[in-house]
């Protein structure tokens, strides 16, 4: 028998890799002869370098970079060396959780510490490059990124038109003189799950500004930026992607990655799979083993494990899902793929004690056994 894991990280508990490993060991009691590959799970969103890292035996690059209200904050990245590869997740450069609620201003937020770790990590040596970009506290349109990247923008008087939403109804025109020459030679792929434009009442500032300090006054202000942003990067590029799907994430850094970076945007899910070679190692699987801290009618909605279980029916293998709680809604992870779903806290506890990782590890390891004995 083969089985392949790949388990979503349990928040505040175990990562994907830890989880996995505990699958493993209940399998091996199980049936000590299975054939038992351990993959790393994520999505693009939070935990997603912590689990390459782990996952694809990466390093771990600490640096210090300017946050998102201009002040020096500590972040990370992953470096996968055997693939010439950083993983990045803009919030630790530019998220909201860095930022007090009492002190969110969108008029001045910055990504300019984005563009800060990927300029580090092209000149570290890295040309490939894996993105995510959820939960940012900017609504800069990505022009912070892009000025740490050497790109300027003037207003009218040939003046820097400064950080922040504020600047973009200021600019005037775009300088890419100074653009930075490893970009050329690198590929970025951006986990994007969103696929609102730019402008408009569907776009960044409408629809994710809010969370981020834009009041009701401030709207209109500030996507009257965002269209200006827009035209004068269609005038000097020649090209308008201010309506493609993504450009309005993360307060119009998608809008940034596709015109001025050449990214491509894709669905988390989609490009962490592929990042791991998950795909690889089903062609034979007998059982897929996948889960996540909460199994719920969300996850049926495409979260990591039922992109796990479409490409194990793809491969025609089997799908067992465990996870700490399950709700009555996640019956609909049935109907996407997942064959059976199993809780594994084995007796009334607190959240508490449930969370403690000796405690995870062990009712995993539990829970999967008995479900492979029956198998």
């Amino acid at each position: 028998m083969k089985v392949v894991i790949a388990i979503d990280s349990f928040k505040g508990s175990l990562s994907s890799i830890e989880a996995g490993m505990a699958a493993k060991n209940g399998i091996l009691k199980a049936k000590p002869d299975a054939e038992v590959i351990v993959k790393p799970l994520a999505d693009g969103g939070e935990g997603t370098v912590n689990a390459l890292i782990e996952g694809l035996d990466g390093d771990r690059i600490d640096i210090t970079v300017t946050g998102p209200m201009s002040t020096p904050v500590s972040c990370y990245y992953g470096l996968l060396k055997e693939t010439n590869t950083a993983v990045m997740e803009m919030a630790s450069a530019a998220g909201i959780t860095l930022v007090p609620d009492a002190e969110k201003n969108p008029l001045l937020a910055t990504t300019y510490g984005v563009g800060e770790m990927i300029k580090d990590a092209m000149e570290r040596g890295c040309r490939n490059f894996i993105i995510g970009i959820g939960g940012s506290a900017t609504n800069d349109g990505g022009i912070g990124m892009l000025k740490a990247l050497g790109f300027t923008f003037s207003d009218k008087n040939g003046e820097d038109v400064g950080e922040g939403g504020q600047a973009l109804a200021k600019i005037a025109s775009i300088g890419t003189q100074n653009r930075h020459p490893l970009i050329s030679e690198c590929t970025f792929r951006v986990a994007c799950d969103v696929n609102n434009p730019l402008c408009g009442e569907n776009g960044a500032t409408y629809i994710y500004g809010p969370q981020k300090g834009v009041t009701d006054n401030l709207k209109k202000e500030l996507d009257a930026g965002m269209a200006n942003f827009a035209k004068i990067t269609a005038d000097s590029l020649g090209q308008d992607n201010s309506n493609a799907a993504g450009a309005g994430a993360a307060g119009g850094l998608g809008f940034a990655f596709l015109s001025y970076i050449g990214a491509e945007l894709t669905p988390g899910i989609e490009l962490l799979l592929d990042a791991t070679g998950l795909e690889n190692e089903l062609n034979d699987a007998d059982v897929v083993v996948t889960g996540e801290g909460r199994l719920d009618h969300q996850t049926a909605m495409g979260k990591a494990p039922v992109g796990v279980a479409r490409l194990a029916k793809k491969h025609g293998a089997k799908v067992a899902a465990f996870a700490g709680a399950v709700t009555e809604g996640a019956a609909a992870c049935n109907d996407a793929g997942i064959d059976a779903f199993f809780p594994i806290v084995r007796g009334v506890t607190t959240l508490e004690d449930a969370m403690k990782k000796e405690n995870a590890q062990k009712n995993m390891a539990a829970a999967v056994e008995q479900v492979f004995r029956l198998l």
